[in-house]
C-alpha cells in the first residue's frame, strides 16, 4: 500500500469528496444548500487593494515567514476594536493560509501520541483528521439540544485529566447555536492551571442574531488557556483569498508558528495586503452581513414554523440544523431531498453521531431561492407528522 497507515485510518473528508461533485436530482431546478459559504461578492474596495497590491514588487518575492506588521497590527487593532482585547503581534498571533490549515495541524503542534482531544459532537467535521495525524485519542464532547453548549460536568474526570486539548466553536457549525460570555468564562475557570488547552473556531463570528457573538479572549484570564481562530472567509466574503489567524495563547501561538516554518514559506503579500484592508475598513460590512443572515433566518424559520416542520433554533452562522422525519436518518433523507424535491443539503452523520437525524442547511441563497427551498420543505410536512409520529410535539 502506498498510503502510509497514519493517512489511511483518516476518514475522507466528506466536504473534500463531494464539492464540485456533479448531482443527480429530480425534476425541478436544483437548489444547493449544501454549501456553507456566503453567497455575497467580495467588496471592491478589497479586491481593489488586493489588484493593486499584486502589481508591488515586493509582493512579487518571499516575504516574511510570519507576516507582515501591517497585517499583525491590523489585526491588533481589529480584536482591540471589536472585543478590547489586547494582544502582542508577534508573541499572540499566527496568520494561517487557511484556518482549516491551523485547526487540523494545531493536535500535530501541541498534542502527544495517547492523550485526549475532546471534539464538538456535533461539530466541524475535520476536526477528527488533525487528532488522528497527531496519533491522539478523539473523544467526543456532546452537545445537547437545544442550546448545544459543553456540559463537563458529565465528560468523566478520567477523561479530563488526559486531555491536552479541547475544540468549541460558535456560533455551532452546524447547530447555528451560540455561546454567551458565561459560558466561555466557565470553560476557562475550569481548565486553567491544568493540562489542557482550548481552541475556539470563530469562523462564524460576524453572524449573531440576539447579541454580538463574544470571544473567548474576552473572558478572564482566558489567554492563559485558550486561542481562537478566526476567519475572513465567511463575515467579509473572501473563502476564495484564504485567510485567517490564531490568536491567543502565546506558548500554542508559537507552536503553531514554528511548525509553520516547516509547512509554508509565508503567505502571499498581495493577499495579506487585501487582508489588512478588510480589517481595516469594513466593520459596519460584518454587521450588514449579520443583518443578511438574520432576515433570512427570520424568514425561513417562519415559513418551517407554519408547517410544523422541527428544527432546532438559529441564533447565529449561516447553518439550520433541521430534525429527519421519522423513519429516515440524515443520509436518507438528503437522498429523499434531492429526489424528490432537488433540494441538496448536508447529512447530520459527518458532524458526529448525535448528528445521526439531522440535515444541515445552508442559508447562503438568494431571497427567491431561498423562498422557494421553504416552500418546497413545506410540503413535506405529512412526513413529519404521520399518525404517532414524535415530530408532532416539536416546534
Amino acid at each position: 500500500m502506498v498510503m502510509s497507515e497514519r493517512l489511511s485510518q483518516i476518514p475522507d473528508s466528506y466536504f473534500g469528496k463531494t464539492m464540485g461533485q456533479k448531482v443527480e436530482h429530480g425534476p425541478l431546478p436544483l437548489i444547493n444548500m449544501a454549501v456553507g459559504i456566503p453567497d455575497g461578492e467580495t467588496p471592491k474596495g478589497i479586491l481593489d487593494c488586493f489588484s493593486k497590491a499584486i502589481h508591488i514588487p515586493e509582493n512579487q518575492k518571499y516575504g516574511a515567514f510570519h507576516g507582515k506588521d501591517t497585517f499583525k497590527q491590523a489585526i491588533v487593532d481589529f480584536y482591540q476594536r471589536q472585543y478590547q482585547v489586547a494582544l502582542d503581534k508577534e508573541d499572540e498571533v499566527c496568520i494561517l493560509y487557511g484556518t482549516k490549515n491551523g485547526l487540523v495541524n494545531l493536535p500535530q503542534c501541541i498534542v502527544n501520541p495517547g492523550e485526549n482531544v475532546l471534539l464538538p459532537d456535533p461539530g466541524y467535521t475535520d476536526y477528527l483528521a488533525g487528532v488522528k495525524l497527531a496519533d491522539a485519542i478523539p473523544v467526543p464532547l456532546v452537545l445537547n439540544s437545544p442550546d448545544y453548549l459543553p456540559e463537563w460536568d458529565k465528560v468523566a474526570q478520567s477523561v479530563l485529566d488526559n486531555t491536552k486539548l479541547i475544540y468549541l466553536t460558535y456560533p455551532n457549525n452546524p447547530t447555528g447555536s451560540v455561546a454567551t460570555q458565561n459560558v466561555f468564562d466557565e470553560a476557562i475557570k475550569r481548565f486553567k492551571g491544568t493540562k489542557t488547552k482550548i481552541v475556539h473556531d470563530f469562523a462564524y463570528s460576524a453572524f449573531g442574531f440576539d447579541h454580538k457573538n463574544p470571544s473567548i479572549l474576552q473572558s478572564p484570564q482566558a489567554k492563559d488557556v485558550a486561542i481562537e481562530i478566526f476567519s475572513l472567509s465567511k463575515g467579509y466574503n473572501m473563502s476564495g483569498f484564504r485567510v485567517g489567524f490564531a490568536v491567543g495563547n502565546k506558548e500554542v501561538i508559537q507552536a503553531l508558528k514554528k511548525f509553520q516554518t516547516h509547512t509554508h514559506a509565508g503567505m502571499f503579500g498581495a493577499l495579506q495586503d487585501a487582508a489588512t484592508y478588510a480589517l481595516n475598513h469594513y466593520d459596519t460590512f460584518l454587521e450588514e452581513q449579520s443583518a443578511t443572515f438574520k432576515r433570512r433566518r427570520d424568514l425561513f424559520e417562519a415559513k418551517l414554523a407554519e408547517k410544523h416542520i422541527p428544527f432546532e433554533p438559529m441564533k447565529g452562522g449561516i447553518f439550520l440544523w433541521l430534525a429527519t422525519p421519522e423513519g429516515y436518518d440524515g443520509e436518507q433523507f438528503v437522498k429523499y431531498l434531492l429526489e424528490e424535491q432537488s433540494i441538496l443539503v448536508a447529512p447530520g452523520i459527518p458532524f458526529g453521531e448525535h448528528g445521526r437525524n439531522y440535515v444541515r442547511i445552508s442559508l447562503a441563497l438568494n431571497d427567491a431561492q431561498l423562498l422557494e427551498a421553504a416552500n418546497r420543505l413545506q410540503s413535506l410536512s405529512a412526513l413529519y407528522h404521520k399518525e404517532g409520529s414524535v415530530c408532532d410535539d416539536k416546534n
